[in-house]
């Protein structure tokens, strides 16, 4: 066998490998400062009960991750409306007084006893799915103003508005870039874009301004940069954390911010924790493992069909990973006003967690098989739509698919006439042949005929 043969074989499982270890390696490091950020000066029973419901966690969310790598693309296309309506019935669930745990004024998470759940974050995985596969399902209709506009919206119109009654504007917001991810990867028309841009930035506004604690974060982050005296207690903690650990840190576990200055520091602020720590070339490795992340998946999905359920779905996962990391970021060091979205791979938290490592599972799951055909979203496969693609396209493309077929049957007559021009041909030797029969015949019935004349005419002298 030529070693060329192999390539399309083990180049994406070497790529696939290679997404396998940057993940572990997050989560090797997530360990670590989920670790170290939970404990004090006296580590006590209370920071040690924080790591062993990590690794707890960790464990659980490896085995289901796990599970799902092994599954094929059509399970999550198929089981992809009852995920949804689950995620749906929990959300709901989770807004009922006595049953959802409300903290900080946001009531976000169903608890039974020490396990934790968090229904919103399903939903980063239930969205994405749901529309690429509504997608699929109409994918003749997708540039139609009407047919392939609300059915692709109807999921997330009717999942926005319970998130927002917990209420989580940033989780929403998320989840909104989500959903347009899937529909640009899917080919959803631009206008489409453009007309949802210029109704979300007034309602996105609107929400803003009758909240005030929303508007006091935004007046809290441009005072970071204008007036340090008023800007907000967490981001001033976060910058001396980022800021006192220089080019090399303090150390791991030497950490002076997380000793009850830092809010949540094994959260949504444990990359400030690994920046004091670990400085500025241990958070450049954070950043360059999730590059590497980010590269190994777009190799492994590069073999699949880009107009394909299991590359939408498979990049939509991925890029809403790395998205999150960012905003992480971006938070911790006053890029963008603060708002709770933990690290993923990184941070303390259950779901969270399970979320994130089921996202890599279901990637790795939607790669290991070639793109079935039945799954692709292309209109041109969908032959009982053919009047509306058809509808778009100009007049003269129409009459220049219209003239090969009123030439067809012009080349096709002299080919039908051609065999009755030469069955007449192939006759007339067989007639001519007849003909010289029936004179070969008479001229030998003349020669008799004179013969007989001949022998009565010696008679008659005799």
């Amino acid at each position: 066998m030529k070693p060329s043969s192999l390539l399309p074989q083990t180049q994406p499982d070497h790529d696939r490998s290679l997404f396998i270890s940057m993940a572990c390696a997050l989560l090797g490091i997530g360990v670590l400062m989920v670790h170290s950020a939970s404990i004090t000066s006296w580590p006590t029973e209370f920071e040690q009960v924080y790591l062993s419901r990590h690794l707890t966690f960790l464990a659980l969310a490896v085995v289901v991750s796990s599970v799902a790598s092994m599954l094929p693309a059509r399970f999550w296309y198929e089981r992809a409306p009852l995920l949804f309506w689950g995620t749906v019935v929990l959300l709901v669930v989770v807004l009922i007084p006595g049953i959802g745990t409300r903290v900080n004024g946001a009531q976000r998470w169903l608890r039974w006893g020490p396990v934790s759940l968090q229904p919103s974050e399903l939903a980063k995985i239930a969205l994405p799915l749901l529309t690429v596969r509504l997608m699929v399902r109409r994918r003749a209709k997708l540039r139609h103003w009407w047919k392939g506009t609300i059915p692709l919206l109807l999921p997330l119109l009717l999942v926005i508005p319970l998130v927002l009654k917990q209420p989580d504007l940033g989780t929403s917001l998320f989840l909104v870039g989500g959903v347009t991810l899937a529909l640009f990867l899917g080919g959803w028309p631009l206008r489409n874009f453009v007309i949802g841009l210029l109704c979300a930035i007034p309602a996105v506004g609107t929400l803003v301004a009758l909240r005030p604690y929303q508007m006091k974060r935004i007046s809290g982050f441009i005072d970071t940069w204008t007036n340090w005296q008023s800007a907000p207690y967490q981001l001033k903690q976060s910058l001396m954390a980022l800021g006192a650990g220089g080019i090399s840190g303090s150390g791991l576990g030497k950490g002076a911010q997380k000793l009850s200055f830092l809010p949540e520091a094994n959260t949504d602020f444990v990359f400030s924790v690994a920046g004091e720590e670990l400085g500025l070339i241990g958070t450049l490795g954070i950043v360059g493992l999730w590059l590497g992340l980010f590269l190994a998946g777009f190799n492994i999905l590069r073999s699949q069909n880009q107009k394909s359920f299991a590359y939408v779905v498979g990049f939509t996962l991925l890029l809403q990973l790395v998205l999150q990391a960012i905003i992480n970021v971006a938070v911790v060091t006053a890029m963008v006003p603060p708002k709770g979205i933990s690290h993923p791979l990184i941070s303390y938290g259950g779901t969270n967690l399970m979320v994130s490592l089921l996202s890599l599972g279901i990637i790795v799951s939607l790669t290991r098989s070639e793109a079935d055909e039945s799954l692709l979203i292309d209109p041109t496969l969908d032959h009982d739509e053919e009047s509306e693609p058809a509808a778009d396209l100009p007049q003269t493309a129409l009459k220049a698919d219209e003239e090969p077929e009123d030439e067809e049957p012009e080349d096709e007559e002299p080919e039908d006439e051609e065999p009755e021009d030469e069955e007449p041909e192939d006759e007339e030797p067989e007639d001519e042949e007849s003909e010289d029969e029936e004179s070969e015949d008479e001229e030998f019935e003349d020669e008799e005929f004179e013969d007989e004349e001949y022998e009565d005419e010696e008679l008659e002298k005799e």
